[in-house]
């Protein structure tokens, strides 16, 4: 059940820098929830806050990366990306990255409701087909399915569990809008 108090914004290049620390703990806390989202322990508050400000914000001030972020009450409680940096050949598609939902949020409809204002973007921007990859088995497979991305097919080991040494597979997926 969406949660009616659920808002998300675009986060503009002037805004990036007064979300860092809310979206480095948000961060933080799906990787330890275990989420396979590039990262594995030990993972600290110092690397989150690293990964938005070295490899995300470069994007975010080009123009070519757009973080739209959740809100519940004014906390921060979600946030996806839209990757629009393709090469020339490829300005028709964007990619999905780094879908984070805050444990103490699941199971309220802030994952559909941030793709489905991704996909909004996207086609604002002139996208008609978004692609993405989640671990295999992971809880955002199916929600992606539910949401009308197809299934390419997986590649096998293709990173590392966060906690172990278990290489896992992804699943390849995408959607024309």
């Amino acid at each position: 059940m969406l949660n009616p108090d659920v808002t998300i914004e675009n986060c503009q290049p002037e805004q990036f820098d007064l979300y860092l620390n809310d979206l480095a703990y948000l961060l933080l806390a799906c990787v330890h929830a275990g989420a396979s989202i590039s990262f594995i322990d030990p993972f600290d508050i110092d690397d989150a806050q690293k990964f938005w400000q070295e490899n995300v914000r470069p994007g975010v001030v080009a123009g070519t990366r757009n973080v739209l972020v959740a809100k519940v009450r004014g906390a921060v409680a979600g946030s996806v990306q839209l990757d629009c940096d393709t090469p020339p050949n490829q300005k028709h598609r964007a990619e999905v990255a780094k879908l984070l939902v805050h444990p103490d949020y699941r199971r309220q409809g802030l994952a559909k409701k941030l793709m489905r204002s991704l996909e909004d973007l996207a086609q604002r921007r002139k996208r008609c087909l978004i692609t993405l990859d989640t671990r295999t088995g992971d809880k955002a497979e199916p929600l992606y399915g539910a949401l009308g991305y197809v299934t390419v097919g997986s590649i096998p080991g293709f990173a590392r569990d966060p906690f172990s040494e278990t290489l896992d597979p992804t699943t390849i997926m995408y959607k024309q809008l």
